[in-house]
C-alpha cells in the first residue's frame, strides 16, 4: 500500500493511487434538484468500491439510503456501546467545475503521476472515503476488530446540504440508539505558512462548525423608461441595502473555542505574537482585530457576511421592476439564524426591501470544545506528521457532521494532509489534487485509528 525510498517521505504505491484515481473518474456531481443528478455515475462509483474492497463488503453490514452507504463493523465488546465505538464520515459527491480549460489535467480524468493524484474530489472528499476503506480492508486482512461498533457513513449529497444522505443515515442511527465515543469527518487539515507567527506545520482539528444561512433581499418597483427614473430605482435601493450589510458587519468576538485555539498555539508562536496572546485577557479586542485583518482568520472572530449574487433589470434603458440579491452568512457560536435575520432588518432599515431566509439553514455547533478523544486524534496526527503543532478550531463551512453531533461524545473534523494557502484554494477550485505522500498519511492515520479503537 505504501512505499518509501531511503531518506524520503512514505507515499502510496501505484495500485493504491490508481484506486483513488478511478474513483475520481466517476462524475458524482450532486445537484440541488435530485432529478438533475446523474445517478449512473454514483452506481459506477459503488461498483468500483465493491470491486476494490472485497473484505469490507464481505464482512461489514451495508445499508444504502439512496446512493449513500452506511457500513456497520460490529465491535468485539457490544456490551459497552460507547467505548471504542466510532462514526467515520465521508462524502462521495463533488461540486461542479466552472473552468475546465484552466485545469492542468481534465478535472474528471483522475490522472495519477509520480507526485499527485489529480481531479475533482481528490481532497474534498473522495480521498477520505477511499482512505477509510483502504484502512479497514487492511485491518480486516490482519484480523483486527474494533472494541466498539464502528460505522462508516458515506453521504452522496453533502455539497447540497446532505439531507437525503447524512440526514437519513443519522436518523437511522439515532433511532437505533447508537452512541459513539468518536465522530470523525472532514474539515481541518495541516497547513504550512498560513498561521501568522508559527513556523511549524499547524494541525487544526475542528471541534465544531459555524452555522449557515442565505438571505434573499428583494425590491419591486413600477418600472418605466430610464429617462424618468425618479429618486431611486429598484436596483439602486437594493444596492444600498447590500452596501449597508457589508459596511456594518457582525461585531468581532473571541469565542471559547478560538481562545483555546490561540492558547494551544502560543508556545510555538514567535514574538510579538506570543506576548500579545499572553495578554489576551486584557487585550482580547486587539487580538480579535489582528485576526480580522485576514479573511482566513476573520471567520474565527465574527459571523461573516458575503453578498454572492445580485441581479435585476432587462435592458440598460428600462427601469427594473424587480431586483434581488443573495447574501450568505456563516454564523459564529453564540449567534443564530434568527439573529442573522434581525441583524439584516436592523442594518438595512428599509421597509421596501423584503428580507427572507432561503434554502437550508443550520445553527452553529452548540458549545464546541475538545472532547475526551481529542488527544487521541492529536497523538495520531503527530505520529504521521512529526513536529506538527496541534490546536482546535471551527469549520467555517457546513459539513455532514452537523447531523450526527448528538451521537458522539467527541467530534473531530480533520484530515492529516499538509496544505499551503495555495493548496487550500484548490478545494472547490481549479486543479484540485492530492499529493501521494498526503494520501499515504491519510490511510496510515485511519489505520492507526482503527488499531487504537481495537485497544479500548
Amino acid at each position: 500500500m505504501t512505499r518509501t525510498a531511503p531518506g524520503s517521505t512514505p507515499t502510496v504505491d501505484d495500485a493504491t493511487a490508481e484506486r483513488l484515481g478511478a474513483a475520481l473518474r466517476c462524475v458524482t456531481i450532486a445537484r440541488e434538484d435530485p432529478a438533475e443528478t446523474d445517478t449512473r455515475e454514483f452506481d459506477r462509483l459503488a461498483a468500483h468500491l465493491e470491486a476494490c474492497f472485497p473484505r469490507v463488503h464481505r464482512q461489514l453490514e451495508l445499508e444504502t439510503f439512496g446512493h449513500a452507504r452506511l457500513y456497520r463493523w460490529a465491535g468485539a465488546n457490544p456490551g459497552t456501546p460507547e467505548r471504542g465505538a466510532a462514526i467515520l464520515l465521508g462524502h462521495m459527491d463533488v461540486v461542479p467545475v466552472d473552468d475546465e480549460q484552466g485545469w492542468t489535467h481534465p478535472p474528471f480524468a483522475g490522472v495519477v503521476d509520480d507526485e499527485f493524484i489529480w481531479g475533482r474530489g481528490a481532497i474534498d472528499d473522495k480521498s477520505r472515503v477511499l482512505a477509510i476503506l483502504e484502512a479497514v480492508e487492511s485491518a480486516l486482512a490482519a484480523g483486527v476488530q474494533p472494541s466498539g461498533t464502528v460505522y462508516l457513513a458515506f453521504g452522496h449529497d453533502e455539497e447540497v446540504f446532505g439531507i437525503e444522505g447524512a440526514g437519513r443515515m443519522s436518523a437511522h442511527l439515532r433511532a437505533a440508539g447508537v452512541r459513539a465515543e468518536l465522530l470523525l469527518d472532514e474539515g481541518g487539515v495541516i497547513t504550512t505558512g498560513v498561521a501568522t507567527g508559527v513556523a511549524a506545520p499547524v494541525a487544526t482539528i475542528m471541534v465544531g462548525e459555524k452555522g449557515f444561512a442565505t438571505v434573499r433581499l428583494s425590491v419591486t418597483a413600477v418600472g418605466g423608461h430610464s429617462s424618468m427614473p425618479g429618486r431611486q430605482t429598484a436596483v439602486g435601493r437594493l444596492a444600498r441595502a447590500v452596501a449597508r450589510l457589508q459596511d456594518h458587519p457582525f461585531p468581532l468576538r473571541l469565542t471559547p473555542v478560538t481562545l483555546d485555539m490561540l492558547a494551544r498555539l502560543r508556545s510555538v508562536m514567535s514574538e510579538p505574537h506570543r506576548t500579545l496572546l499572553g495578554l489576551v485577557g486584557v487585550a482580547g479586542p486587539a487580538v480579535a482585530r489582528v485576526l480580522a485583518a485576514s479573511p482566513t482568520t476573520e471567520a474565527l472572530v465574527r459571523t461573516t457576511t458575503a453578498p454572492t449574487m445580485i441581479h435585476g433589470g432587462v435592458r440598460p434603458n428600462v427601469l427594473p421592476q424587480r431586483a434581488e440579491a443573495f447574501v450568505n452568512f456563516r454564523i459564529l457560536p453564540g449567534d443564530s439564524v434568527d439573529g442573522v435575520l434581525a441583524h439584516c432588518r436592523r442594518v438595512i432599515r428599509d421597509e421596501q426591501v423584503r428580507i427572507k431566509l432561503v434554502g437550508t439553514a443550520s445553527e452553529p455547533s452548540p458549545d464546541p470544545a475538545a472532547g475526551p478523544l481529542f488527544d487521541l486524534i492529536a497523538d495520531l496526527t503527530r505520529a504521521v506528521v512529526p513536529g506538527a503543532a496541534v490546536t482546535v478550531g471551527m469549520v467555517p463551512g457546513a459539513t455532514d457532521s452537523r447531523y450526527y453531533d448528538d451521537l458522539a461524545v467527541t467530534r473531530c473534523n480533520f484530515a492529516p494532509i499538509v496544505l499551503t494557502a495555495h493548496d487550500l484554494e484548490r478545494i472547490h477550485g481549479t486543479d484540485e489534487r492530492l499529493a501521494r505522500a498526503d494520501y499515504a498519511r491519510l490511510i496510515s492515520f485511519n489505520r492507526r485509528l482503527i488499531d487504537r479503537l481495537a485497544e479500548r
